[in-house]
């Protein structure tokens, strides 16, 4: 899907599913998800390839080059409810994001704003958001983050590669770029799969058109369907402190 070039005002907001109580405590239901808790299989063997190399390659290519709004559909669900709207997210180059959420009769569900590695939410705490490694997967940009130690790369004959990092406390995220872009990340510990980021389409768009996040043990799950794009001037500096 191609996204629409539009210029205007926020988008009007959609309705909502289910109990609207819990959502509003989080939109971070906004950025929270998933189904079920599953062991992941060791990932098939791969050549390996020169990490730094890789690195540099996938921060070139999904690198931020400007500033955007992008206006999308959104739908998350949780094991006793579900719930969609509308939302705006808004970009700004080298390393900023905001996203805000709305439900049924304009009511804003929440915002929160990424700004490099510091997640920041209208409540002024993270609450149950996603690492902002895939908070920034989830726009098609490749960042790691700074307290991330990269272990290796390799490749697939699919043209995918797998860049591997570990972060204190022994999670490891498994990075899969594809055609210069953000495929999916894989958010592990033990061995075993907590949160995913998967991204479809928008090869035509600078970014996805439908970003899937998932957090399995909570069985909550976030998927973000992008209706339109407009690149922008700059964003003045206080909306990227949604507690202000």
């Amino acid at each position: 899907m191609e996204p629409k070039q539009v210029r205007g005002s926020l988008p009007s907001t959609a309705g909502s599913v289910g109990n609207g109580t819990g959502l509003g405590a989080s939109m971070l239901v906004a950025v929270s998800f998933l189904v079920g808790c599953a062991s992941t299989p060791p990932p098939p063997a791969m050549p390996a390839v020169d990490a730094e190399q890789a690195v540099l390659r996938a921060e070139r290519t999904t690198a931020l080059d400007g500033a955007y709004r992008l206006i999308f559909d959104w739908n998350a669900s949780e094991p006793d409810a579900r719930f969609q709207g509308r939302g705006v997210a808004r970009i700004e180059a080298p390393d900023r994001a905001r996203l805000d959420l709305f439900t049924g009769g304009g009511e804003s569900v929440g915002a929160a704003a990424l700004v490099d590695d510091e997640l920041r939410s209208a409540r002024g705490e993270v609450g149950p958001m996603p690492p902002p490694a895939l908070f920034w997967g989830a726009l098609g940009v490749f960042r790691p983050g700074r307290s991330a130690n990269l272990q290796g790369a390799s490749a697939a004959d699919d043209g995918t590669t797998r860049i591997t990092y570990r972060y204190p406390g022994g999670q490891e995220a498994r990075f899969h770029v594809r055609d210069g872009r953000v495929d999916r990340i894989d958010l592990l510990r033990n061995g075993r799969l907590e949160e995913e980021v998967r991204v479809e389409g928008g090869h035509d768009s600078r970014f996805p058109a439908v970003s899937t996040y998932r957090h399995l043990a909570e069985r909550r799950e976030l998927r973000i369907t992008l209706d339109t794009m407009e690149h922008v001037e700059a964003f003045p500096p206080d909306i990227w402190d949604p507690g202000r």
